[in-house]
């Protein structure tokens, strides 16, 4: 039993890891689309700068078109974000499966122990109910020798 006892450790710890893994996913999610909804952001005030030195007739077409550009890189920047969003919502499914599958794992394991330890049981109980009944079967042979 203490065999299994240690498989369990093992497997119990696996799964601690697996699941630190998925949450270490899930929190390079989060950070990637805080810096997706920054750039968004950043983009967003920029152009809308630009529109007030245009309204206020402070941007030449040479400044228009650098300004122009600036968002185009901005607009990239946005794209590569959103790929790295996408690459790593795939580390998270990939996590998950694995932390799913050690789970399994896991609880395989800890039905063969509540199997062994229900053998155990019952063994023990037959045990127990055979000392009994050589106990009685004694009882009762004395019990007839004495009255002879």
């Amino acid at each position: 039993m203490s065999q299994l006892q240690t498989v369990i450790k093992v497997e119990r710890d696996r799964e601690d890891k697996a699941a630190q893994a998925l949450q270490m996913a899930e929190g390079n999610v989060q950070q990637q689309k805080q810096k997706l909804s920054s750039l968004q952001q950043y983009r967003l005030d920029y152009v809308r700068q630009i529109q007030q030195s245009g309204k206020q007739g402070g941007v030449d077409a040479r400044d228009y078109h650098q300004h122009l550009q600036f968002v185009g890189k901005l607009d990239k920047a946005i794209q590569q974000q959103m790929q790295i969003i996408s690459q790593a919502r795939m580390v998270v499914d990939q996590r998950r499966r694995q932390w799913l599958e050690q789970q399994k794992r896991r609880k395989a394991v800890d039905v063969l122990i509540e199997k062994k330890q229900a053998e155990a049981a019952i063994a023990a109980n037959r045990r127990e109910q055979d000392m009994l009944d050589e106990f009685a079967n004694q009882r009762f042979l004395r019990s007839k020798t004495t009255r002879w």
